[in-house]
């Protein structure tokens, strides 16, 4: 199922991995190089409404991503922020954390916040090629051959 959040967020062009009951998606906003979206697949928009099997299952889908995040923007830190002001269902946004800048493709990323809390209002904007290139190179290391 997919729902209204994950479309917000470009799926399918932004997806990187899919657990049993998460999406995880490339963030077209972003705010450190890396950022991702992690989106529940069932129809909840409260975190106590998710299902037993889908907490469970949350721990794969986090254990990938920091895995992923590690190997591709070598992060220091990793915020996990639960916001669902605009987009209701159950989601997070994923921001890995450094200091200094990360670079991808010509562009600099810089950790604004850095050591602070995220500057969310601060963030490079991907156009949709981008995010769809980010998420395919996202993708082969999420799954490597």
């Amino acid at each position: 199922m997919t729902n209204p959040t994950a479309l917000a967020f470009g799926y399918p062009a932004s997806k990187v991995a899919e657990t049993d009951h998460w999406l995880v998606l490339v963030r077209p906003k972003q705010p450190t190089f890396g950022s991702l979206v992690l989106v529940c697949k069932e129809a909840v928009q409260a975190f106590s409404d998710v299902s037993p099997a889908a907490f469970a299952d949350l721990q794969v889908a986090v254990a990938g991503i920091e895995r992923l995040l590690k190997s591709q923007v070598d992060y220091e830190k990793i915020n996990y922020l639960m916001l669902m002001m605009v987009d209701k269902d159950v989601h997070f946004h994923v921001l890995p954390r450094y200091a200094g800048a990360r670079t991808d493709e010509g562009v600099a990323f810089p950790d604004a916040g850095w050591p602070a809390a995220p500057a969310l209002g601060t963030a490079v904007e991907l156009a949709p090629d981008a995010v769809e290139r980010l998420a395919a190179r996202f993708a082969k290391a999420w799954n490597p051959a």
